[in-house]
């Protein structure tokens, strides 16, 4: 199959080019166009980005979202690749159910899938699933996502046989005793407003006893891969930095819910605002980019969380965590942070920067390397409407907004993932 796009430029770039697609590859740039052509619009060609965090809830939950629907949005959202989280009915600790995902995925042809497996059996945090397998089968990471590893033994024997093979642990870094019965970030806020509080000491207490783990193991010459989602408070950030410093192979990732909301929301009493971790402080926010910034973050992810509306209707004490927006994630990070960050910054920490964190080959525009693109338009304004979204959570909290940076073509191995149809 060969797929040439006309009228396109690289990133910070005002030439206008082609470039060629061959069998899933890049043939090259300014080549004589061949097979079907695509007209780019005038739009910034980049890697197709790549999403390490996202709940995608097949099997077993596909009344909030299934792979069709939400690989398909992740396509919308510029998203080549997406690492689905295990905390499915039933839970993804069983190789079969690894490669049933992959192959129904591939079918689609839509984003990648690139499945985590549970890191214990039926994360519960007891016993370790049997990774080999899981790994044998496809399984891109180890988690327990959804669920925090409250056994430091267990956290630390997978750890430990995860890094063995050459894989990444991610965590959920909550103790989940301090976070309680907590709805929101402990603070004046929550205080106000009468409800239970979820302190910044929950997150700060597991990530300093995980990453004395994982300096324990070091220091045993014990190979050893840990990654921190979602970080949501300073403090946490600073221990991550500080345990960077002292050379522990620990990544991080944020999101861009935890970047433009705070506390604040909550005041509405609206569930929409409910996450897990809670939406924190200003001070907190600020902190989370001053990390982009300084690479103290690894990288971004969403944490795509889609609930029914049902659900997300209930009251704050009753409704479940989560926002669902891996549609909008690079418009909302362009339109509000671009001219902080800027756009090479921004595209490495969405898409070179996942597949550091992983190990995986970086992606390029370069001839040969794999055909995985996407095209943006980073100047027209769009109001975000969520009754178009591919997604089955057809609500947000930015709705409404105007945002720039809408992805106008998804590539997936040479092949058209997303094409936007005006």
């Amino acid at each position: 199959m060969t797929l040439t796009i006309t009228n396109i430029r690289r990133p910070n770039s005002e030439t206008l080019e082609s470039i060629t697609l061959e069998n899933g590859l890049i043939k090259g740039w300014n080549l004589p166009a061949e097979g079907e052509i695509i007209d780019g619009k005038g739009g910034t060609l980049a890697p197709a980005l790549i999403e390490l965090h996202a709940h995608l809830r097949e099997p077993g939950q596909t009344e909030k979202e299934d792979l069709a629907s939400g690989l398909a949005a992740a396509a919308a959202g510029g998203y080549g690749t997406v690492v689905s989280m295990p905390n499915t009915s039933p839970v993804v600790d069983d190789p079969a159910i690894v490669r049933s995902l992959i192959e129904k995925a591939n079918r689609l042809g839509f984003a990648r899938l690139r499945p985590a497996a549970a890191l214990t059996r039926g994360q519960t945090g007891e016993t370790l699933a049997e990774l080999t397998f899981l790994q044998d089968a496809g399984a891109a990471m180890f988690t327990d996502d959804g669920r925090t590893n409250e056994d430091a033994r267990v956290l630390r024997l997978g750890l430990e046989y995860a890094g063995s093979l050459g894989m990444v642990v991610s965590v959920h870094a909550e103790d989940a005793s301090l976070r309680a019965d907590g709805v929101m970030n402990e603070g004046a806020v929550s205080e106000a407003l009468g409800l239970p509080g979820n302190p910044a000491a929950a997150e700060a207490a597991r990530v300093a006893r995980d990453l004395e783990i994982v300096a324990g193991l070091q220091a045993q010459d014990r190979p050893v891969r840990l990654h921190v989602q979602h970080l949501s408070t300073a403090r946490a950030l600073d221990l991550v930095r500080e345990a960077k410093r002292r050379g522990l192979p620990v990544t991080c990732e944020v999101c861009p819910h935890h970047l433009t909301l705070t506390d604040e929301a909550l005041r509405s009493f609206d569930s929409i605002y409910k996450v897990a971790p809670p939406l924190r402080t200003q001070a907190d926010a600020d902190s989370l980019l001053a990390g982009l910034l300084d690479g103290s973050v690894d990288c971004i992810a969403t944490d795509h969380a889609p609930h029914t509306r049902a659900e997300k209707e209930r009251d704050l004490l009753t409704a479940p965590s989560g926002i669902a927006y891996i549609e909008l994630a690079f418009p909302l990070m362009w339109t509000r942070f671009g001219a902080t960050l800027g756009l090479e910054r921004l595209l490495d920490l969405m898409t070179q920067a996942p597949a550091r964190v992983m190990g995986w080959p970086e992606p390029s525009l370069e001839a040969g390397a794999p055909a995985d693109l996407t095209v943006f338009d980073l100047h027209t304004e769009r109001t975000v409407n969520p009754a178009e979204f591919k997604s089955k959570a057809k609500f947000t909290p930015w709705a409404g907004e105007s945002l720039r940076g809408w992805p106008m073509l998804t590539v997936v191995g040479g092949a058209v993932a997303y094409r936007r149809e005006a």
